[in-house]
């Protein structure tokens, strides 16, 4: 089939290159060469025009062979690649090829043929009534359609929020807010491969197999540019899509009203899109039916063009609910049904139609399955949980943890840039940290663990916390710990030795001797920042503006620099308010006078910080102005 579409083709386009006509393919020798009737040029091109569409027709016929059974888990037996997408490449291909007017002709013709045809792209009936029902549910409320109805993907306006996406509406704050994390990875970590020069990036970030330990990325986001901010839209969208895929396809949704839309060169695209929106709504499957076209694609590039085209769709009131559709098809509906714990309950919950776990974990990790904790919880009788399987690019935590209900596991709480998002009982918003080491195990605790494990391994009181003085030289061997005489004398007096007379010794003994004295006076304690986006406009006396009558407060995304402090495991909490932080590491400058110490600011608490606690035990946060919101 594929031998013989090429031929086809081929002819076609030696025919075009023809100023005198051709012989035409025939399937048997020609009687006699001489004699033959001389074809026509408006005959040759109405040849070249029907063998093009034949060969259109056979690959689209090849498609649906090649398609799996409906049963398929992610039923991509439904959606059919756009033949006009199709149709583009090929007059790609034919223009680079050759620029015969013959060619562009038949070209355009060809790409109106294949508009006609699109509608094979649309939804099935079938399959557009299970999108509404597992989306929505069948009791939703106009108020929750309409909460999605009305949520573009925008960057914010403010130039010290620049780099966020805001929102409107409550409801789509999970997408936003994941996709919104896959921004900043990109944003922070990958600015040339945006086309952005970035002050003071410390190295070539054009390969992403570069050394996270050694990043700090920048702070200055009123310097971003729009087409930077653009590019990591596109980027984001579509790794998010493809990671929903298995790697292998995305399926982007759009709208069809907006397909045929003419935009003039003085007139903004935003401006013509709202008003070709107006009236529009989706309140049932059939809508969906009828004003969605799917393409599918297993090109990142072809999906980026695409992606870039739809910018100005995603951005309109309709984006936040196209690009969860797109993420729901990319992964195929059944494969969702099939990841979650109870499929009979709609992924917007009611009443508030808030993004559920589910939807969250489906653009975080690109399954849709119900839990935060690692792998799959076996309960018994063939029964199960099913929690994160991998690794993912950016975490997520969750304040229902700090409250016990649920625990967040290590793919999702150590992730592979320092960016989650953050969960609250009715928000989600986005916390992230410019320097990658902030999630590098303390030297100190792992040091400490790498001793207490070797002393664990000669306690034979079976847990008692003291060893014998053979045993207590093994460990000083296996951990290359050199005590003073007087010390190792005093520790073996008693015949056996004691855990917790041990590690005071260990505190009180130099590095350079395997012991854990630290020379700053911080003890172990990292001292690092972090920030947090909320995109709901919300007012901010931090970003006031004066008027006659006093302060004005601004409605906008919030953004606060938390420094976070968090001390070593074993260091007890009433020690912590007295350790002072020394101006090389990360405290208050004092006049360039290394030697001094500065009094710490006194903890602050807001919910954040519970959060913040899930990830950093024990940490304490200090900000300023008003205090971070995750509402």
């Amino acid at each position: 089939m594929a031998d013989q579409e090429e031929e086809d083709l081929k002819m076609a386009l030696h025919m075009s290159m023809q100023h005198t006509p051709p012989e035409p393919k025939r399937s048997k020798p020609r009687d006699a060469a001489t004699g033959a009737p001389v074809t026509s040029p408006e005959d040759c091109r109405k040849m070249q025009r029907e063998l093009m569409a034949t060969a259109a027709e056979k690959r689209m016929m090849e498609a649906k062979k090649e398609s799996p059974a409906s049963k398929s888990p992610v039923s991509s037996s439904k959606i059919v690649k756009s033949t006009q997408d199709v149709s583009k490449e090929r007059v790609l291909e034919l223009n680079s090829s050759v620029s015969s007017p013959e060619v562009v002709k038949s070209s355009q013709y060809l790409s109106k043929e294949r508009v006609l045809q699109s509608k094979e792209a649309n939804l099935g009936k079938e399959e557009a009534n299970q999108l509404f029902s597992m989306t929505f549910g069948s009791g939703v409320s106009k108020a929750i359609l309409a909460q999605w109805s009305n949520q573009g993907i925008r960057f914010s306006s403010d130039p010290e929020t620049s780099m966020g996406l805001v929102q409107h509406e409550g409801g789509p704050c999970g997408v936003l807010a994941t996709i919104q994390a896959f921004v900043l990875k990109y944003l922070l970590f990958f600015p040339d491969e945006l086309g952005n020069v970035v002050s003071n990036t410390p190295q070539d970030l054009g390969s992403r197999s570069f050394s996270r330990n050694l990043h700090v990325a920048t702070d200055e986001f009123a310097s971003l540019t729009e087409d930077a901010k653009e590019r990591a839209l596109m980027n984001s969208m579509c790794e998010i899509l493809f990671l929903c895929g298995n790697n292998k396809r995305a399926v982007i949704a759009s709208l069809t009203a907006l397909d045929i839309v003419e935009v003039s060169e003085d007139t903004r695209k935003d401006e013509v899109f709202t008003k070709a929106l107006e009236g529009l709504s989706i309140e049932s499957g059939s809508d969906l039916q009828n004003i969605l076209r799917v393409d599918t694609y297993t090109s990142q590039a072809s999906a980026l063009q695409r992606l870039k085209t739809m910018i100005p769709v995603f951005e309109s009131r309709m984006g936040a609910m196209l690009f969860l559709i797109s993420a729901l098809l990319s992964r195929g509906l059944d494969s969702v049904q099939a990841d979650r714990d109870d499929p009979s309950l709609p992924l917007v919950t009611a009443p508030f139609g808030h993004a559920s776990q589910e939807i969250a974990n489906l653009l975080l990790c690109g399954q849709a399955v119900p839990n935060v904790f690692d792998g799959r919880m076996d309960l018994g009788g063939g029964m199960f949980l099913k929690g994160i399987a991998t690794s993912v690019e950016v975490g997520f935590l969750t304040l229902l943890e700090y409250l016990n209900f649920c625990k967040v596991g290590q793919h999702l709480k150590c992730p592979k840039w320092p960016i989650w998002v953050v969960g609250s009982e009715s928000h989600y918003t986005v916390l992230f940290a410019l320097d990658t080491t902030v999630q590098d195990e303390n030297e100190l605790e792992y040091r400490e663990s790498q001793i207490h494990k070797a002393f664990d391994a000669q306690d034979q009181s079976g847990g008692g916390g003291f060893i014998s003085v053979e045993g207590f030289h093994q460990v000083l061997r296996e951990t290359n710990i050199r005590l003073p005489r007087e010390k190792l004398d005093h520790l073996c007096g008693a015949g056996f030795i004691v855990w917790s007379e041990f590690w005071q010794v260990i505190l009180d003994l130099d590095k350079s001797l395997g012991g854990l004295k630290d020379s700053t006076g911080l003890m172990g304690k990292k001292v690092f920042d972090l920030y947090h986006f909320n995109g709901i406009a919300k007012s901010d006396l931090n970003g006031s503006q004066m008027s006659s009558g006093g302060e004005t407060p601004v409605q906008r995304p919030r953004l606060t620099k938390l420094r976070v402090s968090v001390p070593p495991r074993w260091t007890p909490e009433e020690f912590l308010a007295d350790v002072a932080v020394t101006s090389g590491s990360g405290g208050n400058e004092l006049g360039g006078k290394e030697t001094e110490v500065a009094k710490p600011d006194p903890p602050q608490h807001a919910p954040l910080v519970d959060c913040i606690r899930t990830r950093w035990p024990r940490a304490v946060c200090n900000w300023v102005g008003d205090p971070p919101s995750i509402v």
